[in-house]
């Protein structure tokens, strides 16, 4: 069966219906190199590498449980939101992002985010709080900060290192 095509505007997406198997949905980069994900009918999952000389040789399989899926997807959504906050700042626009790693000996360690007062003291946002390979994206006043989360940010240079001393000292 031929495959259907999806597009999504610079990328593109295959999908293969595998008779007795499930479905493999494949990303081309722009390379040409063809990353497979193949979906069992019992719900089992792959990750599929092909070979760049022969598109349909998989030349390395990865076997995903729903958490190895669940984790791979969270980071690689995570790299491309931090990403793209990181392109957002420059000299030209003032606006910056940084990640701070709450330790714990900071005062808001197993407080909320609201206790902070964040963007009232220094102007800056807190976006998204990364904890391990979970990402809160907008957190909320009452979501609870824990030691080793990292907070992402944005805001100015002098209101991201206001930022850092509240966060670290519990004073600017």
């Amino acid at each position: 069966m031929a495959p259907a095509s999806l597009r999504n505007v610079s990328v593109r997406i295959e999908k293969v219906d595998l008779p007795g198997i499930g479905t493999r949905h494949d990303v081309i980069t722009k390379t040409g190199r063809r990353l497979g994900v193949v979906t069992h009918k019992d719900g089992e999952r792959e990750l599929a590498v092909f070979d760049p000389a022969d598109p349909d040789a998989c030349s390395d399989a990865i076997t995903l449980s729903d958490d190895e899926a669940m984790a791979l997807s969270e980071v690689l959504g995570t790299s491309l939101i931090l990403g793209q906050l990181a392109s957002l700042g420059d000299k030209a626009t003032g606006l910056y992002t940084e990640q701070f790693v709450l330790s714990a000996s900071s005062p808001f360690a197993g407080r909320t985010l609201g206790d902070t007062k964040a963007r009232t003291l220094t102007k800056s946002s807190i976006v998204a709080i990364l904890r391990g390979a979970a990402i809160t994206p907008s957190p909320t006043p009452s979501d609870l900060l824990e030691a080793g989360d990292i907070v992402v940010a944005v805001g100015t240079q002098k209101g991201l290192e206001q930022l850092g001393s509240l966060l670290t000292d519990g004073h600017l």
